[in-house]
């Protein structure tokens, strides 16, 4: 079965999720809000999704300060965030690149990602643009860190890194190639890649999402991401708001 680059992301994505009680997804997160609606699907209900600027996926009524409360009661299980720059060290950056006085690059600002970095205990970080300006050596601006200091107490932190080429999988302080996506090639992940990572001797294809759950993504997903992200679900799926009311 066919299948877009999209719908592999949000499909592998679903699947990092897994079975938790509650995903929240932030500000311009499409693909993560398709795979945190698609997790709902599969588990019948199960895990909650709090989708941000969602009135119909979510219970809050104060947004990202209520966000943070959960976050910080232990209340949240998964969480995803991206960068200007993603380093080696699962570093983010979110604020500049260029010297701090006259940066070449400003970003919109780091909000709550070290806070939600370390409390949150799966964080994904995704990045559709896999490049070496993307995914360096080692950040301009640590906006959110990876990894800390073994007596820095910390409950939260990021389990893998998914692009637009490929999967990571994050330990230790380091990021390990778990699968190449079809239509790209190992090589081509090494060339775009500008951090050193764990390379196992078989690196094997990213798989292809099922029948069912393209059947269950495209069809039921599709028209609830509508509500959030029109144009996304329009350009992907083909489905307009107009779905959601018939």
């Amino acid at each position: 079965m066919n299948f877009l680059p999209e719908e592999l992301l949000i499909d592998q994505v679903a699947q990092l999720i897994g079975d938790v009680r509650h995903v929240a997804v932030g500000n311009a997160s499409p693909i993560p809000a398709a795979a945190s609606l698609l997790a709902r699907e599969i588990g019948k209900g199960r895990p909650y999704v709090s989708l941000l600027g969602s009135p119909k996926n979510t219970f809050w009524t104060d947004g990202a300060r209520e966000l943070f409360d959960c976050a910080g009661q232990g209340r949240i299980d998964v969480f995803f965030l991206s960068g200007g720059q993603i380093d080696g060290h699962g570093n983010i950056n979110l604020v500049e690149i260029g010297s701090h006085d006259k940066p070449k690059v400003r970003f919109p600002g780091s909000f709550g990602s070290a806070y939600l970095y370390y409390v949150v205990p799966k964080v994904i970080l995704f990045r559709t643009e896999h490049s070496r300006r993307t995914l360096v050596r080692d950040v301009d601006f640590i906006s959110a860190p990876g990894a800390n200091d073994p007596n820095v107490f910390r409950t939260g932190g990021p389990i893998a890194l998914i692009t637009n080429r490929c999967l990571f999988a994050f330990a230790d302080g380091r990021f390990t190639l778990q699968s190449v996506h079809p239509g790209h090639t190992l090589d081509e992940v090494i060339e775009n890649t500008g951090f050193d990572f764990i390379m196992p001797a078989s690196v094997p294809e990213t798989p292809a999402p099922s029948a069912d759950r393209l059947k269950l993504l495209r069809e039921t997903v599709a028209p609830q991401l509508a509500d959030v992200y029109p144009q996304f679900a329009k350009q992907i799926f083909g489905v307009g708001k107009t779905a959601l009311t018939g």
